[in-house]
């Protein structure tokens, strides 16, 4: 198992980033083509991709989508376009984070450990359900009405953290701390957006929601208020 995938085009930069994780303690390898990575997630488990926006080829962006379609994995992207569309777009195609060139390599490490830390989390309890959804937290598994949700890693753990607390209003901030954890570098209101995503995805009118409710001035909830 590899602990983090760099995929970057610059030798020398995705050099140094490599050697500085080892030093951090975990294991890391480097690829300088969306294409040699996709053939590396196929043959290896790897808790991370770090991937750069701007490659040879497939660039970042497709790159993503395509680790989505087949792999639960955590996606930390990296770019020079630090403009609001660019890491929407990042958001959009399953990236769970996105750090702006140049960084601070301490913030880079920060943002991987936060995600690892979450990822790595041992995760027991009974299978939840509700309108038509189940979701097993230990398989990280989940269906509406027995077909399968394509949810990335946050998407799955914000449904997972509402349906805990089914009936309840969730304020945003206790979402984000949740799911993003305290020592994260996202912006809270990466939340909204997330809940926009995992509507699109379980509800019958992503417009007028009836699973996850918004709360006014507080947040959200899921199902009716007990």
């Amino acid at each position: 198992m590899t602990d983090i995938l760099i995929v970057e085009d610059d030798l020398e930069m995705g050099g140094l980033v490599r050697d500085f994780m080892i030093k951090e303690g975990f294991s890391a390898r480097l690829c300088t083509s969306a294409e040699e990575a996709l053939v590396l997630l196929d043959e290896e488990k790897v808790g991370l991709v770090l991937l750069d926006v701007m490659l040879p080829g497939m660039n970042g962006y497709e790159t993503c989508a395509a680790i989505r379609e087949n792999h639960d994995i955590s996606i930390l992207m990296m770019s020079a376009l630090n403009d609001e569309e660019s890491k929407l777009l990042g958001y959009n195609t399953g990236a769970d984070d996105y750090i702006d060139k140049p960084f601070s390599v301490r913030v880079l490490t920060a943002k991987i450990k936060a995600l690892m830390k979450r990822n790595s989390a041992a995760v027991q309890g009974e299978t939840l359900c509700g309108y038509g959804i189940e979701l097993d937290p230990v398989s990280r598994r989940a269906t509406k009405d027995g077909a399968e949700l394509r949810l990335n890693a946050k998407e799955f753990s914000l449904l997972q953290y509402l349906m805990e607390h089914k009936g309840e209003a969730v304020r945003k901030e206790e979402l984000f701390n949740a799911v993003w954890g305290f020592d994260c570098f996202t912006e809270p209101s990466t939340v909204s957006v997330h809940i926009c995503w995992l509507r699109e995805k379980i509800e019958k009118d992503p417009n007028n929601p009836e699973i996850i409710k918004t709360v006014w001035k507080v947040g959200y909830r899921f199902g009716e208020q007990i």
